[in-house]
């Protein structure tokens, strides 16, 4: 029994032991045990509170907030929680609030020997959640050449899923600063441009036939009264009349560029084939001028090394 008083003395005396002060409160262990409790109870209550958002918008279904409004809101509540959290943690501890002004300057010389992108992407992530012309399911092309679907949008990055399933972490202000071409945005149809050509001489009739056939065998294509489908002749080529099968296509082409490109020109070259069309090869006239044409031959036995 006395050991067990002992080790509970001990204990207690570890416990309210100052490790270091601020300002003029004691900070013991007591107190650092409290501030990751309050921070651990705060991210649970923010992914909590995210989720039950998420789950009363979809319960209502007369609500007029679109699925990536409610992403939105539950983002930007879940940042605030965690904000409020910290606050209230360093409180606990003893951290003087009201020195955060006196921080400031401080701050400023940090965010200017480094803490500026990181800032700017905190920045940028508010922005684009509120702004939502960037959302979660959109495809995207960015100037730096990154191109896929949007799979998640944080305070500092958004994780950009490429077609070949590889995931690519974008700064968040690379959206701000920098073009960015969303083919999600708005209208769900978009039109492409397919290059294709075949020899001169061929009847220009067959190959619009051809080409419009070849996209109809094609699932990807929408065809209606405004979005028609045609077959331009936009080149004299050095080889080959140039045409261009223009086609447009819904959300799942759009999102699959590549595998759009290859479906329709499997079909084009297909349809060529079945109409007797040829694609040409390069070609290069050589003209030969009649002269004198000297030969001097050379011995590799006399040839210096």
């Amino acid at each position: 029994m006395n050991n067990a008083n002992d080790f509970f003395t001990i204990v207690g005396q570890l416990v309210d032991t100052t490790w270091f002060t601020l300002g003029e409160t004691s900070v013991n262990a007591q107190r650092l045990i409290g501030f990751v409790l309050i921070l651990l109870l705060s991210w649970w209550s923010a992914l909590a509170v995210e989720r039950s958002v998420q789950r009363m918008a979809a319960r209502r279904t007369g609500t007029s907030m679109s699925e990536h409004g409610v992403y939105a809101l539950g983002r930007i509540v879940r940042y605030l929680i965690w904000i409020m959290g910290s606050i209230i943690g360093l409180h606990f501890v003893g951290f003087d609030l009201a020195s955060l002004s006196l921080m400031g300057g401080a701050l400023g010389v940090g965010i200017g020997f480094g803490l500026q992108n990181i800032f700017s992407n905190l920045i940028s992530g508010v922005i684009i959640l509120l702004e939502k012309t960037l959302k979660v399911g959109d495809f995207v092309d960015l100037q730096s050449g990154v191109m896929g679907r949007v799979a998640e949008i944080n305070m500092r990055y958004t994780r950009i899923t490429s077609n070949d399933a590889v995931d690519i972490i974008v700064p968040n202000s690379e959206f701000i600063n920098g073009r960015v071409v969303n083919w999600t945005y708005g209208e769900q149809l978009r039109r492409v441009h397919i290059p294709f050509g075949v020899a001169y001489g061929t009847d220009k009739d067959k190959v619009k036939a051809a080409g419009l056939l070849a996209a109809r065998a094609v699932p990807f294509t929408n065809e209606d009264e405004q979005h028609n489908t045609e077959v331009w002749l936009v080149s004299l080529g050095d080889s080959s009349l140039n045409f261009e099968l223009v086609v447009w296509v819904g959300i799942d082409g759009v999102r699959s560029p590549g595998r759009v490109h290859a479906s329709y020109l499997w079909e084009i070259e297909t349809q060529l084939g079945v109409a007797g069309i040829e694609v040409p090869f390069p070609q290069r006239d050589l003209h030969m001028r009649t002269g004198k044409l000297q030969v001097q031959l050379i011995d590799d036995r006399q040839t210096p090394a």
